[in-house]
């Protein structure tokens, strides 16, 4: 007689399934839960040092905010309705706007080629890839006192170089489009370094072997760096032109020391070179003090940021396409995707 299990009888409940040990019930709640511990503290410390700021600023905009007075009354959209019709207001953002473009887009070309440059097998490349680093951690107003030298009217070297092939001197400081020129190209010379070296890296994780097929098909250095290094450096490119677009329209300190002594806050007597920032600053703090009316300018310039930063990326995925590598046979004709 064989003898096998017993079956329960029908419509008897199931029974429970059995539960996990306890250490296997800790391994699952540390595997679910341990991420969001690893990255809470980042943005706990967002929290209370970005977020609550925005929102306490925002708050302060809708007030008319004396630092030395004791009662602060709500207006509420007053502050931002004379911003709109601010013409001075409107004069920094030309500015902003007229030094971020003047510096920002050489500056990122020639970090794009320097980094292709340090890319190759050169002598004492490292050597060289540390002096490029030298110009961002030189101090900030060292280098407005230097440049401010250089483009000087009566006896700067640049005016002197100009002097030499027939052209007059020129007003770096009084000149609105010429204060532009000068306080960009200390900008550039800060920045793109720095640049360079985030593009480099990118550039070092490109598999070497596309390069070699690019070269088997007859393709040059110049048709390698176009076909396969710039679409790859796709998501580089766009990380360092946000960063770029955030760092350029909130420029302050380069222009506020390029015109130290004559009315620095204001970028020149008339205003030559005032960015929104500096204009902020002169709003908020001294000599006005009213600090809702700077904290709508704030977040004013937030939106601008937000703005320009979204145009730029968009204007990239558009440029750049489907952003793969292109291989290119010895005519000069691409073939998508590498076949």
């Amino acid at each position: 007689m064989t003898v096998g299990l017993q079956r329960p009888p029908v419509g008897a409940p199931a029974p429970p399934p059995a539960r996990p040990p306890k250490g296997v019930r800790l391994s699952r709640l540390d595997q679910r839960w341990s991420p969001y511990l690893y990255i809470a503290p980042f943005f706990l410390l967002f929290g209370v040092f970005g977020l609550y700021p925005l929102g306490y600023t925002f708050w302060v905009s809708l007030h008319d905010w004396d630092l030395l007075g004791s009662d602060h009354p709500f207006v509420g959209m007053e502050n931002y309705t004379k911003l709109m019709a601010d013409a001075d207001f409107w004069h920094a953002v030309v500015n902003t706007l007229g030094i971020f473009v003047i510096s920002t887009v050489p500056q990122l070309l020639a970090a794009l080629w320097l980094a292709n440059l340090l890319n190759r097998q050169l002598r004492a490349r490292t050597l060289f890839r540390m002096t490029v680093l030298v110009p961002n951690v030189t101090s900030t107003a060292a280098v407005a006192i230097v440049f401010g030298v250089l483009f000087g009217r009566e006896f700067g070297m640049v005016n002197w170089l100009l002097d030499l092939v027939g052209v007059d001197p020129v007003g770096w400081k009084s000149d609105r489009f010429a204060s532009w020129v000068a306080i960009s190209a200390m900008v550039d010379w800060r920045w793109t370094g720095y640049n360079a070296l985030i593009f480099l890296a990118a550039m070092q994780a490109i598999p070497r072997d596309l390069y070699e097929s690019a070269a088997i098909d007859g393709a040059n250095r110049v048709r390698q760096f176009w076909s396969i290094t710039v679409p790859l450096l796709k998501p580089t490119i766009i990380f360092t032109v946000i960063i770029s677009t955030i760092g350029g329209l909130q420029l302050f300190t380069e222009p506020r020391l390029f015109h130290s002594g004559t009315n620095p806050i204001r970028g020149g007597p008339m205003r030559e070179s005032q960015t929104v920032t500096m204009y902020m600053f002169e709003n908020a703090f001294a000599p006005h003090y009213n600090f809702g009316y700077g904290s709508a300018v704030a977040w004013l310039l937030f939106a601008l940021i937000a703005v320009v930063a979204a145009i730029n990326v968009l204007m990239l995925r558009r440029l750049a396409g489907g952003g793969g590598p292109k291989k290119v046979d010895g005519g000069g004709r691409k073939k998508e995707g590498g076949r």
